[in-house]
């Protein structure tokens, strides 16, 4: 009898409680549960070509408990969003927001948004900079840099080909101004970007830079561009200086008038004084104001209909801007900046003397400009912005327009 005891209690120490009980007290097995009812596959398996495949099994089958899922999983959610949860998190209304450390991770972004070449290639430690300076949406530097490239062209002598050396020169400059421009705007705009949901996750507005780091990078970008300054004639060295009184003011405007998109045409269109400087060392009104003056009201187009995407949020903040000031007539005062534009730029190739190529290629930047202001849906910001980003190839047919007729002139 002891032996007997001391084998069941060996047994139950080694067996899990279910199995114990089942020394004492004896009882079949419950039947397992039918089998689900087979359906036909209509799609080939490796069964239907003769290869037996072992059957499917659920990862968790056999496991005595199901495991968890992960903290903050979401079935829906890709392996690729779970690795970057480190960078941020979702709320419960979709929008991303960051972690706590400032400037040394990337900035977040809208849900939705496509991971841009920044975000693929750059070190984390310098996205949250490239985003500030924009360089992952380079249809700002091109609206900057169209108009200089017009204005080299036109000054080039007949016949020949544009300086290649200073339309490297202005490429370059451009895109450290448009950097350095919308480092100021984030700095001194960083109380309304948090409220408008276009902006509210620029790196500034977000914390992913302080205005300490964005301040130094705004010095750095001005100190490479003094550096493409200096390569120019004195003429130009003033002028191109003068333009930072309007670089740095412009953001103020926003909040003092309803036309600061006229105030930035003054600023992103001061190429088209230097760039003729730059090549003749002097200015002609006759035909640099003619070529301004068609800028300004070109950024007046193209900017309107670019406002109108933040229209409701600056209704509620109190910024200012043409689409509030033209409201249902934008297309009205659009079409009649788009008109003086072209009347302009037919001015100043008349002045310049520019061959009949010119003309043709004005008609089609004429067609292009028409198609933005009829076609846009002033409600749609999607398509708002698409209108907005097609100006690249307005300057394009202008720019080609003004290259062969130089060429043929």
């Amino acid at each position: 009898m002891a032996q007997w005891l001391s084998r069941a209690a060996r047994q139950l120490h080694r067996r899990p409680p279910t199995a114990a009980l089942s020394i004492f007290f004896s009882s079949p097995p419950p039947p397992p549960p039918p089998p689900p009812p087979q359906h036909p596959n209509p799609f080939p398996t490796p069964n239907h070509f003769g290869s037996r495949s072992p059957p499917s099994r659920h990862p968790w089958a056999g496991s005595p408990w199901p495991k968890p899922l992960p903290d903050g999983f979401h079935p829906c959610r890709s392996l690729a969003s779970i690795s970057g949860s480190s960078r941020a998190t979702e709320g419960a209304d979709g929008a991303r927001s960051p972690d706590d450390g400032v400037g040394t991770e990337a900035a977040p972004q809208p849900p939705g948004a496509r991971p841009s070449w920044i975000e693929m290639y750059f070190p984390a430690s310098v996205r949250p900079y490239a985003l500030l300076a924009r360089l992952d949406k380079p249809i700002g530097t091109w609206l900057l840099a169209w108009p200089c490239m017009w204005s080299i062209t036109m000054a080039t002598t007949p016949g020949h080909l544009p300086d290649l050396k200073m339309l490297t020169f202005f490429g370059c400059g451009a895109v450290l101004l448009r950097g350095a421009g919308c480092t100021v705007n984030d700095l001194l705009d960083r109380d309304i970007d948090i409220k408008v949901e276009r902006t509210k996750y620029r790196p500034i507005a977000s914390g992913s830079l302080t205005p300490f780091q964005g301040l130094c990078f705004l010095g750095f970008q001005l100190l490479l561009g003094l550096g493409i300054l200096l390569q120019l004639n004195n003429y130009s060295r003033i002028l191109g200086a003068s333009s930072l009184l309007l670089v740095f003011s412009y953001p103020l405007m926003k909040r003092l008038t309803f036309w600061p998109q006229a105030y930035l045409g003054l600023t992103f269109n001061w190429g088209a004084l230097l760039g003729w400087a730059a090549i003749k060392e002097s200015l002609d009104p006759a035909i640099v104001l003619p070529l301004y003056g068609a800028g300004v009201c070109w950024t007046l187009v193209y900017d309107t209909i670019y406002a109108h995407q933040d229209k409701e949020d600056d209704l509620k903040v109190g910024v200012k801007s043409t689409a509030l000031r033209f409201g249902n007539l934008t297309k009205n005062w659009t079409t009649g900046f788009g008109i003086a534009c072209i009347s302009n730029l037919i001015l100043s190739g008349y002045n310049a003397e520019l061959a009949w190529p010119y003309y043709p290629f004005l008609i089609a930047a004429a067609g292009q400009l028409g198609w933005q202001i009829w076609t846009v849906d002033l409600s749609n910001r999607a398509d708002c912005n698409r209108k907005f980003v097609s100006n690249k190839w307005f300057g394009a047919l202008v720019f080609s327009g003004i290259l062969l007729g130089r060429l043929a002139s």
